[in-house]
């Protein structure tokens, strides 16, 4: 899965290849490499996501195999279907102490979280910024009661529990702690804010409109583009529905050539964030070796029904 996900990202870089080149040009070295910066930090926080996520289900991976496990694995949203990524992470955590199931249910929380955070960032924002987004987008408004609900850990913990069930897996240890879901959230809200600076620092070399808070506009647009790309499960890494999104969300300072040149670069900059971060990764690996995932125990588990009290 690896070999082929790798295969399909170079693929997808030689596809952008002619669009990213133009693009470059009018944007310009200094400010792709300011982008390409942000995106590498938002890209290491949400692995931090992720760890903090794993470790609040009861498993805590020394950085350098939290690295090797998730940017490995995250290679597979390169090829259709979310379930890939997961399927790989689980494999490569088990290598390093983390059990599978801990380690699948790690991403579909961290799935969780990341859209969650990303309808509160795009519900504060647009609505001040952008209201040409909520035109053809306004579901967000509506969905990011829901989302913020989601978040309160007894809820999280009972969804969890009820996919787990469906899916035929073995319940949850203990529930997930107030602790852990914000330290999972500030890094969420982290993450967002890079994306944002990495918009911005494209947004800001082109015939701007005057209007809104351009950083803001970014933040709220990126949010939105990303949510709407990864609900859309087929496409691979929501290959078109991002770009799409984010050229219609920037209409208000943006003409529509201008919005597909920032379109087309900032996904071949975040391509080549996660390229970077899986050879980081890779090299992860070798340290991890010998370090493997420790069993955090200060969280009182689960008693499920009939399961007497222990003292």
């Amino acid at each position: 899965m690896l070999v082929l996900a790798v295969l399909l990202l170079f693929l997808a870089l030689l596809g952008q290849g002619p669009a990213a080149r133009e693009a470059l040009r009018a944007v310009g070295f200094a400010s792709a490499a300011g982008s390409l910066a942000a995106v590498l930090v938002g890209l290491l926080a949400s692995a931090l996501v992720w760890r903090a996520l794993l470790a609040d289900l009861g498993t805590r991976l020394p950085l350098p195999p939290a690295l090797h496990v998730f940017f490995l694995g995250q290679l597979g949203k390169y090829v259709p279907g979310t379930v890939v990524a997961l399927a790989v992470q689980m494999e490569l955590g088990r290598a390093h102490g983390a059990a599978r199931s801990r380690t699948g249910t790690a991403g579909l929380l961290f799935m969780g979280v990341l859209v969650a955070a990303g309808l509160l960032v795009a519900g504060v924002a647009l609505p001040l910024t952008s209201p040409a987004a909520l035109d053809g987008y306004g579901w967000v408004l509506f969905a990011l009661p829901l989302g913020l609900l989601g978040l309160a850990p007894p809820v999280l913990s009972r969804l969890v529990s009820v996919v787990l069930r469906v899916l035929r897996r073995g319940p949850l240890d203990r529930p997930l702690s107030w602790r852990g879901t914000a330290a999972a959230l500030g890094w969420a809200l982290v993450m967002w804010a890079a994306y944002g600076v990495h918009l911005h620092l494209l947004v800001r070399t082109q015939e701007v409109q005057p209007g809104p808070d351009l950083l803001l506009l970014s933040t709220g647009v990126y949010a939105l583009a990303w949510t709407a790309g990864f609900l859309f499960v087929v496409a691979p890494a929501g290959a078109g529905v991002r770009e799409v999104a984010v050229v219609v969300a920037l209409a208000p300072v943006l003409d529509q050539a201008s919005a597909l040149t920032v379109a087309a670069l900032s996904r071949v900059l975040m391509t080549l964030g996660d390229l970077a971060w899986a050879g980081v990764g890779a090299r992860c690996g070798k340290y991890g070796a010998g370090h493997r995932g420790s069993e955090v125990t200060n969280v009182t588990p689960i008693k499920q029904p009939g399961e007497a009290a222990e003292a």
